[in-house]
C-alpha cells in the first residue's frame, strides 16, 4: 500500500498514476525474470514481452510526466512508501519511490530511448540464438537503472547502482564465446567497482554524521555535518560517478564495452548506465552546493574527461569506438555543467536529454551500417554507404549535425549553453573551463565529420572485400524495426534541444529539485561572442576533416608509422598502461605480499605453536614410563624440593 511522505513544500496526493508507480521497475524486472526462466520455450515471444514491458513503463512515466506538470511547482516532489525494507537499531531505510522532475526525467529518458532500442533490437538480433537471454538481460539492465533514479534514499541508489552494474557486465560479454567480450566484461566490471567503493564509503559518512539516509533528512540537514566531512562525503561521491559515467582516471573501460551488441553500446552510452553518475552530482546538489572545493575538483574532472575523448576519438578507425569516446567526451560536458553549481545543474541535465535522441541515433545508424557491412566496424573498409542506405545516411547525419552543435539543433542548443556557462565562471576559470570546452567542441567537429566522410562518401572500399563464407558484401538498408527507431531518434536530434530551451522549460522543470539556474554576471568572454566562437571552431574542425579525408584517397589498410601524438591517441592517451602502472600492478604486488605475509607470517605463527605443543608434549609423554618406582621417585624428588624452598624462606 502505498503511502505519501510529508515534506515541506510537497502536497500533493498520491492519486492516479503516481499510486502505482511501482510498476516503472517491476514490469520489466518482471519479464527479465520471466524471460530467464522460462528457457527456450520463450524464444519466440520473449523478445516481444521484453519489448511490451518497457514500453508500457514508459506510457506509465508519461501518465506520472502528465499528471505532475498539473501541480504547483511547490508540489511536484512526492515521496510514496512501499514497505519498511531494512530496521537494525536506529538504522531505518525505507523501499520507496522519489517522484520529482528530476527522477521523473530520467524515467522518460531511461524509458523511451529504452522502448526504442528494444524495439530496434527485435531486428538486429534477429538470427542470434541468444536473442531471448539478451532481452532477458536488458530488461534487468532497465529496471535497475529505474530504481537507481526512483528510490528515495542512498542504499536504494545503491541497490539500483550494483544492479546496473551487474546488467552491464552481463551485457557487455553477451557474447561469451569471444575472449575479448570476456575481459571487456570483466575491465568494466572491475573497474566499476573501484567507483563503487567509493560511493559506499560516502554512504557511510553520511549515515555517520546524520545518522539517516533519506533524501528528504539528508539535504535538510546537511548543513550539520563539519566542512572537511561535506568536502569527503562530495569527492568520495564523484569517484561513484567517475565509474559509473566513464571520466577520468576510470574512463578506459567504457570504450572496450563496445565488445557487447551494438544496442547494448546504444543503451549504456547515450541513455542509462554512463548517466548514473551525472544524476548522482545533480541529485546531491544540496550537498556539492556548500563545498566550492568540490565542485572545483568535479568541473576539473569534467573538463580533463571531455579533453580525452575528443583527442582519442580522432585516432580510431572502429566507429563504434569513436563513437565511444564521443560519448566519454560528451558526458565530460555534462560533468562539467553539474560542477559549475546552481549556474549549471540544469544545463547538465539539458544536455543529458539532447545526448540521449542525437547518441542512439548514432549507434544505432553505426548498427545499421554494421548489419549491412557483416559486422565489419572498420570505417576504412567502408565508404559510399550513403547511395546504399539512404535512411540510415539521413537519419546518421542528422544526429552527427546535432552532436557537432550546428545552429538550432539540439546540440546546438545544449552542448553550447554549458560553454557559455563555463565561460561565465570567475577570474582564470572562466578562461579553463570554457576555453577547453569550446576547443573539444572544434575537435568533435573533426573526428565526427572524418566519420562520416569515411563511412558514407568517398569510393567504394568494400568490393574486394569477402565474409568469412567467402560471399560479396552486398549493402542494404536495414529492416523497418531498425530503421523506424533511427526516424524517431532523428526527429528528437532535430527538434528536443529546442523544444526544451524555448521559454526555458527544462529548467523550470527541474527548478524543484536543482533550484533556479544562477547566471553570473561578466565572465572570460561576453555571452553574445561565445556562439560565435563555438560555431567558427566548428566549422574549422569540418574543414579540416574535409581537407585531410574527404579530398583524399583512404586506405584501406591503417597506416602503421604514424607521429607521436597519433601514437599516444591509438593507445588510449596511455590510460591502459598509467592505471596498469598505478593500479593493478601495485596492486598485484600487495595482493602477493599480503600472501606471502599470510602463509609465512599469520600461518607460520599459528603452525608454530601447534607444533611447539606437540613437540613439548611428545617429550613430556617420555616421563610417563608406567613404573611405580619411577612415580615415587618423583614424589620424593618434588617432596624434597618444596621442603627446601620453605626453608629458604623460613631463615631468609
Amino acid at each position: 500500500m502505498l503511502t505519501e511522505l510529508p515534506e515541506a513544500g510537497s502536497v500533493a496526493p498520491a492519486t492516479g498514476a503516481a499510486s502505482v508507480a511501482w510498476l516503472l521497475f517491476v514490469l520489466p524486472a518482471l519479464s527479465a525474470l520471466i524471460l530467464f526462466l522460462a528457457g527456450r520455450r520463450a524464444d519466440r515471444w520473449g523478445h516481444w514481452l521484453g519489448v511490451l514491458s518497457v514500453v508500457a513503463s514508459f506510457v506509465l512515466g508519461l501518465a506520472i510526466f502528465v499528471q505532475t506538470l498539473g501541480l504547483a511547482a511547490a508540489q511536484r516532489t512526492r515521496e510514496l512508501s512501499l514497505y519498511d525494507w531494512i530496521h537494525v537499531g536506529a538504522l531505518n531505510i525505507d523501499f520507496g519511490l522519489r517522484l520529482d522532475p528530476l527522477s521523473i526525467t530520467f524515467v522518460l529518458l531511461i524509458t523511451g530511448v529504452g522502448s526504442l532500442i528494444h524495439i530496434y533490437s527485435v531486428g538486429y538480433m534477429s538470427h542470434d540464438p541468444g536473442r531471448r537471454r539478451f532481452f532477458a538481460q536488458l530488461n534487468l539492465f532497465v529496471a535497475a537503472m529505474l530504481i537507481l533514479v526512483l528510490g528515495n534514499n542512498f542504499v536504494m541508489l545503491y541497490l539500483g547502482w550494483e544492479g546496473v552494474g551487474l546488467a552491464s557486465y552481463l551485457l557487455i560479454g553477451f557474447y561469451q564465446d569471444r575472449p575479448s567480450a570476456a575481459t571487456a566484461a570483466k575491465k568494466a566490471f572491475l573497474m566499476n567497482r573501484v567507483g563503487d567503493v567509493g560511493l559506499a564509503i560516502a554512504i557511510f559518512l553520511i549515515w555517520r554524521d546524520l545518522g539517516t539516509l533519506q533524501y528528504t533528512e539528508v539535504f535538510a540537514r546537511i548543513g550539520e555535518v563539519p566542512p572537511g566531512d561535506i568536502l569527503a562525503i562530495t569527492l568520495l561521491l564523484l569517484l561513484g560517478a567517475c565509474g559509473k559515467s566513464g571520466q577520468f582516471p576510470l574512463q578506459s573501460w567504457l570504450p572496450d564495452a563496445m565488445e557487447g551488441p551494438t544496442p547494448v553500446s546504444a543503451l549504456i552510452h547515450a541513455a542509462t548506465m554512463v548517466t548514473a553518475g551525472v544524476y548522482l552530482i545533480a541529485r546531491c546538489n544540496p550537498i556539492y552546493n556548500l563545498t566550492g572545493t568540490g565542485r572545483l575538483v568535479v568541473a576539473f574532472i569534467g573538463v580533463i574527461t571531455l579533453m580525452i575523448g575528443a583527442i582519442v576519438g580522432c585516432a580510431y578507425d572502429d566507429i563504434k569506438k569513436v563513437l565511444a569516446y564521443s560519448t566519454v567526451s560528451q558526458i565530460g560536458y555534462m560533468i562539467l555543467a553539474v560542477g559549475l553549481g546552481p549556474a549549471g545543474y540544469a544545463l547538465g541535465i539539458f544536455h543529458l536529454l539532447t545526448h540521449g535522441f542525437f547518441k542512439a541515433g548514432l549507434f544505432l545508424g553505426a548498427g545499421s551500417v554494421m548489419h549491412a557491412m557483416h559486422d565489419e566496424v572498420d570505417m576504412r573498409r567502408f565508404g559510399g554507404l550513403a547511395k546504399y542506405m539512404p535512411i540510415t545516411f539521413v537519419t546518421f547525419g542528422l544526429a552527427y549535425l546535432a552532436l557537432i552543435g550546428f545552429p538550432f539543433l539540439s546540440g546546438y542548443y545544449s552542448k553550447d549553453a554549458i560553454i557559455e556557462a563555463a565561460f561565465t565562471q570567475p577570474g582564470w576559470q572562466g578562461w579553463v573551463f570554457g576555453g577547453l570546452a569550446a576547443l573539444a567542441a572544434g575537435i568533435t567537429a573533426f573526428y565526427m565529420t572524418r566519420l562520416v566522410l569515411m563511412t558514407f562518401f568517398g569510393e567504394k572500399r568494400w568490393q574486394d572485400l569477402r565474409t568469412a563464407d567467402g560471399e560479396e558484401y552486398h549493402p542494404h538498408e536495414a529492416p523497418s524495426s531498425m530503421t523506424v527507431p533511427m526516424i524517431v531518434l532523428a526527429f528528437g536530434s532535430v527538434f528536443a534541444g529546442f523544444l526544451l530551451y524555448n521559454g526555458d522549460r527544462i529548467v523550470r522543470w527541474l527548478a524543484p529539485t536543482l533550484g533556479e539556474l544562477e547566471e553570473l554576471p561578466g565572465g572570460a568572454l561576453p555571452h553574445a561572442v561565445v556562439p560565435w566562437l563555438v560555431l567558427g571552431l566548428s566549422a574549422l574542425g569540418v574543414l579540416i576533416a574535409y581537407l585531410t579525408v574527404g579530398r583524399h584517397r583512404v586506405p584501406v589498410q591503417r597506416p602503421v608509422q604514424v607521429a607521436l601524438p597519433v601514437r599516444a591517441a591509438r593507445a588510449d592517451l596511455y590510460a591502459n598502461a598509467i592505471n596498469e602502472a598505478l593500479i593493478a600492478r601495485p596492486g598485484t604486488w600487495l595482493s602477493r605480499a599480503l600472501v606471502y605475509v599470510d602463509n609465512r607470517g599469520v600461518d607460520g605463527v599459528v603452525n608454530g605453536t601447534a607444533a611447539l605443543l606437540g613437540g613439548s608434549s611428545g617429550r613430556l609423554r617420555r616421563a610417563q614410563t608406567g613404573f611405580v618406582r619411577s612415580y615415587a621417585l618423583s614424589m620424593l624428588g618434588g617432596s624434597v624440593l618444596v621442603i627446601a624452598a620453605l626453608l629458604a624462606v623460613r631463615f631468609a
